[in-house]
């Protein structure tokens, strides 16, 4: 009685998913702006890779209210484009660099009807899922009353230069890890290949 042809290697799991690790995106939540100032609108990034023009893509929208739609104002692919909405006509001006990492704006001469949130959204491949960065603009019609606020600048200061510490080591940590479990990844398909390889034998060396 023949035996089987081949030797049957059991089929080995899938390896796990790369854990899910974005890019970081930072602005500020709240920017109060004095009605016909200009200010800037800041969104910066953190990416464990070069951002490549070719592939980096970054998008502005406007939204009036929680529920209203967005609307597209500010685009970048390969280079900067204004939409030009008649919202804001030709008062947008990007003044952020995407090669250090900095995609803000300045919007001149604010108006009331500038009130709204602006969403920053930020793709640098081969990071694979989009950042995004929410901004609540506050339009004043007066300057507020001036305080004495060394002490809570120096506190600013402070607790800032912390989190900027702890924001670049956990980005160090991060891009670590993910280079990491490319590796093991990449390591465990070469494995999955070569068990593949040893099991495909002469059907002939079975049979007696």
């Amino acid at each position: 009685m023949e035996e089987g042809a081949g030797h049957r290697h059991p089929i080995p799991a899938p390896s796990p998913a790369p854990p899910r690790l974005g890019m970081e995106v930072m602005a500020p939540p709240i920017i109060n702006a004095l009605n016909g100032s200009s200010v800037k609108l800041s969104c910066t990034f953190n990416s464990c890779y070069k951002v490549e023009n070719k592939q980096f893509s970054l998008n502005w929208t406007y939204q009036e209210c929680s529920n209203c739609s967005e609307e597209l104002f500010l685009q970048f692919r390969t280079k900067i484009m204004n939409k030009q909405l008649d919202r804001f006509g030709n008062r947008v001006e990007f003044t952020g660099n995407p090669a250090k990492n900095d995609v803000s704006f300045t919007l001149k001469n604010v108006q009331l009807e500038d009130e709204g949130t602006y969403n920053c959204y930020v793709l640098n491949p081969p990071d694979r899922h989009r950042g995004h960065g929410k901004i609540s603009l506050k339009v004043l019609t007066k300057e507020p009353p001036k305080h004495d606020s060394t002490v809570a600048v120096i506190v600013g200061a402070s607790v800032g230069g912390f989190l900027a510490v702890v924001i670049l080591v956990l980005m160090v940590v991060k891009c670590v890890r993910r280079k990491k479990q490319q590796r093991l990844n990449t390591d465990d398909q070469k494995t999955e290949e070569e068990g593949k390889t040893d099991g495909e034998g002469n059907p002939d060396e079975g049979t007696k």
